[in-house]
C-alpha cells in the first residue's frame, strides 16, 4: 500500500518498525482539511502513527500480533477541529477572545492572543489603554506602530504577539534557523531502568502538566486507551472551561500549588506511582519545582516524560509562550494561507492538534520500547517544528476546491458534570481497540490528587 507523504518519515521518527506500516489502511473522504498547505497529509499521518503507536502497544501487553489500523479522513478532520464542535448544553464555545487577532501595523501585520485574563491585562497595559478599550481603539493603536517592536514590548511585558513573517523570513530568524535543525520529534534513552508498565500489569499513569490543546490531545488520547490520566493544575492559573470540556474526557482533574509544602508532598506522592509525566509549560518553567526530565528521573527511574513547548527548548525563543494561531503567524502559514496584507489561517489548529497525536505517538512507543528494552525516555516536540514541517518538509498538495464535510458521522453527545456534551469522536481507531472515551470530563480541579488504577 501507497501511503500519504509523511507517514513513513513520522514512523520512522518514532523508531517503528517500518514492516508494520502494512498495517495502516486509509479511507479518502472529500472536504477533509481543504488548504494550501498539506494538512491533511499532516494529519493523516500523525493519527495514523497514533493509531499504530496504540495498537503496537496493546499487542505487545496482550502477546498477540498488531491489529489492523483505520485513518477516516472525515473523523481525522473533525477531531482536528474538535473545539469548534463542542457544544455545552447547547451552547457553542468562544475560542477567540476579541483581542485575539491580526492587527494592522505601519509596516505589515502582527498577530495577538489575548483569550486568558492575564495576557490581555499585559496587552492592554503595553499600549496604555484601559479594560474597556474596544477592538477600534486598539486597532488605531497598532497602526501606527512597527509589527516587530510590538512582538518584543509585549513579550517583554509578559503578553503574546508576533509580527507576521513569510516562511523566508521564519527560516532566516535565529529562532527558525534552530527549529530547522531539529528533528521533528526528539527521543532519548538515558539508563537502563526496569520499565514500569509490563505486559499484564495495570493501565500506564500519565501526570498531565499541560494546558490549551495540543499537550491536553495528546493526554486525551492516552485516556482514550486506557491510561490512568491526572491533570494537575496550579490554583492560581484560569482554566477556559470550554477548552477544558474539549479536551478533558478520560481524565480527571485536581489543583495542587506546588510552592505549598502539603501540595508538594502530594504531588511526590503522585510522581512515584507515575509512568509518565507530560509537560506543556515553557521550557524551564517548572524547573523550580524540581519538574526538568533529568530531575524527574532522578526521583523516578524509569519514567518516560515528554515536553512539549511552542517554540522548542533551544534558541533565542525557547523562553517564550506561544499559540497555535502564534506560531502559524510566525513561520509563515499565515502567509502562505493568505497574503502579506492579507493572512489566513489553516483550517484547524492543525500544529496542536498534530503534534498532540505525535506526542501521544511517541508516549506509546515508548512504553513499547520499554516493555522490551527498559530504560528512562525523554521525548521533545515543539509547534514551530511540526510547522517547519509542513511548510517545507511534507510534499506539497493540489489545491482542490471540495465540498464542505458533513462531521455528524463522528459526533457523539453525553451527559456530564458540566451539562449535555456534544463533541468530536476520536479519530485514532484500531481492530479491538476503543471507540469512545470510557467517561466525560468532570469539572475542572475537582478530583482528589490519588490514582485511580491500583498496584
Amino acid at each position: 500500500m501507497t501511503h500519504p507523504p509523511g507517514t513513513a518519515a513520522v514512523w520512522d521518527a518514532l523508531g517503528g518498525d517500518p514492516a508494520l506500516l502494512s498495517r495502516i489502511s486509509y479511507l479518502t473522504r472529500a472536504g477533509a482539511l481543504p488548504a494550501r498547505l498539506p494538512v491533511r497529509a499532516l494529519a493523516r499521518a500523525c493519527v495514523g502513527a497514533c493509531a499504530l503507536a496504540a495498537a503496537e502497544l496493546a499487542a505487545t501487553r496482550a502477546g498477540r500480533p498488531v491489529a489492523e489500523v483505520r485513518v477516516d479522513d472525515g473523523a481525522l478532520a473533525t477531531a482536528f477541529t474538535s473545539e469548534r464542535h463542542l457544544r455545552v448544553d447547547g451552547r457553542a464555545p468562544v475560542n477567540f477572545a476579541p483581542l485575539s487577532r491580526f492587527w494592522r501595523t505601519a509596516d505589515g501585520r502582527v498577530r495577538t492572543h489575548a483569550n486568558y485574563p492575564h495576557h490581555r491585562a499585559r496587552l492592554r497595559a503595553v499600549l496604555g489603554v484601559g479594560p474597556d478599550a474596544t477592538v477600534e481603539e486598539v486597532a488605531e493603536l497598532l497602526a501606527g506602530r512597527s509589527a516587530y517592536e510590538v512582538e518584543e514590548t509585549v513579550y517583554a511585558a509578559g503578553g503574546l504577539a508576533v509580527a507576521l513573517r513569510t516562511p523566508e523570513q521564519w527560516a532566516a530568524h535565529p529562532q527558525g534557523a534552530a527549529v530547522a535543525a531539529r528533528p521533528l520529534l526528539s527521543r532519548e534513552r538515558l539508563d537502563d531502568a526496569a520499565p514500569r508498565v509490563v505486559r499484564g500489569a495495570r493501565p500506564p499513569r500519565v501526570l498531565d502538566l499541560t494546558r490549551v490543546i495540543a499537550g491536553p490531545v495528546a493526554t486525551r488520547t492516552l485516556a482514550l486507551l486506557g491510561a490512568d490520566v491526572l491533570r494537575v493544575d496550579a490554583p492560581d492559573l484560569p482554566e477556559d472551561p470550554d477548552a477544558h470540556a474539549d479536551t478533558g474526557f478520560g481524565k480527571r482533574s485536581t489543583r495542587l500549588d506546588l510552592a505549598r509544602g502539603a501540595d508538594r508532598r502530594t504531588f511526590e506522592t503522585l510522581l512515584a506511582g507515575a509512568d509518565v509525566v507530560v509537560t506543556g509549560y515553557r521550557p524551564g518553567a517548572l524547573d523550580r519545582f524540581g519538574l526538568a526530565p533529568r530531575a524527574l528521573l532522578e526521583r523516578r527511574p524509569g519514567l518516560v516524560v515528554a515536553e512539549l513547548s511552542a517554540w522548542g527548548a533551544y534558541g533565542p525563543w525557547a523562553g517564550r509562550r506561544g499559540f497555535d494561531s502564534l506560531v502559524q503567524a510566525a513561520t509563515g502559514i499565515g502567509a502562505v494561507e493568505g497574503s502579506a496584507a492579507e493572512p489566513g489561517a489553516l483550517p484547524a489548529q492543525a500544529l496542536d492538534h498534530g503534534t498532540g497525536y505525535l506526542l501521544a505517538a511517541g508516549v506509546l512507543r515508548a512504553l513499547t520500547d520499554q516493555a522490551r528494552e527498559g530504560g528512562s525516555r525523554v521525548l521533545g516536540l515543539a509547534l514551530a517544528r511540526t510547522a517547519r514541517w509542513l511548510v517545507h518538509e511534507l510534499p506539497p498538495e493540489p489545491v482542490v476546491s471540495e465540498g464542505r464535510l458533513d462531521p455528524a458521522p463522528w459526533l457523539a453527545e453525553t451527559d456530564s458534570a458540566l451539562g449535555r456534551l456534544r463533541y468530536a469522536l476520536p479519530p485514532v481507531s484500531f481492530a479491538g481497540g476503543p471507540a469512545d472515551w470510557a467517561r466525560p470530563p468532570g469539572r475542572w480541579g475537582t478530583d482528589a490528587p490519588v490514582w485511580a488504577s491500583h498496584g
